[in-house]
């Protein structure tokens, strides 16, 4: 049988590909033949049906057990954007006082700052996403005064705000890692998939990075 992936002699794509995030939710679903193999099991005797229950009992302390810990993977992202929101504040406070700051950067600061974050998946990938464009927005403010750039508080308020993105980052990596678990868990059949199907469990979508920075990150940067 013929390799069927050949790297001497690959099927090349020249315009390369952009790839994204499906924003869909699958179902878990089960047919005839999955109640089917509950009954063969009850009808095999008491023993087999009553310790495929008990691992259907297991089943679902797993998957509750998973929606805590990316709750608080969750709540964890929104810890770090809630701080990032904080820094980015105070850098404009200390801009205003030297250049005349656009008035909407305070406006939507002031916004995130309320902590209306959301809790959806989809809200929680916009928010981040709009909270990277103020950040892209003081940098551009201080790129255009060089003079700015030399103010300690400014810097410092900078340095933290670099840090704090790369906090998000991982943050979103081991949110992704969890969000994965789930998806891959619900079609784990018989024993997961049957008790995902039955409490209606769907995929979950991962952390999707915004178009504006998709297209800001092909950019020529030197």
């Amino acid at each position: 049988m013929a390799n069927q992936l050949d790297e001497l002699n690959p099927q090349v794509r020249e315009e390369g590909l952009d790839t994204n995030v499906i924003v869909k939710k699958i179902p878990a679903e089960v047919g005839a033949g999955s109640k089917l193999f509950e009954v063969m099991l009850w009808l095999c005797g008491i023993i087999p049906g009553v310790i495929f229950l008990f691992m259907k009992i297991s089943a679902q302390k797993h998957f509750d057990q998973l929606q805590q810990k990316i709750q608080r993977n969750a709540s964890q992202i929104d810890n770090f954007l809630e701080q990032r929101v904080m820094v980015l504040q105070n850098c404009a406070r200390l801009l205003d006082k030297a250049i005349d700051l656009d008035k909407s950067t305070f406006e939507n600061i002031a916004k995130y700052r309320s902590g209306n974050t959301g809790d959806s998946d989809e809200a929680r990938n916009e928010i981040g996403g709009q909270i990277e464009t103020i950040s892209r927005n003081i940098n551009v403010a201080i790129e255009n005064y060089p003079d700015l750039q030399a103010h300690q508080q400014i810097s410092d308020a900078m340095q933290q705000n670099m840090y704090l993105q790369r906090e998000i980052t991982a943050a979103r990596e081991l949110y992704n890692d969890t969000i994965n678990e789930w998806n891959k868990d619900i079609f784990a059949w018989p024993t997961k998939k049957i008790v995902a199907a039955k409490n209606g469990y769907t995929t979950r979508i991962p952390f999707a990075a915004s178009k504006e920075i998709k297209e800001k990150a092909k950019d020529v940067f030197f």
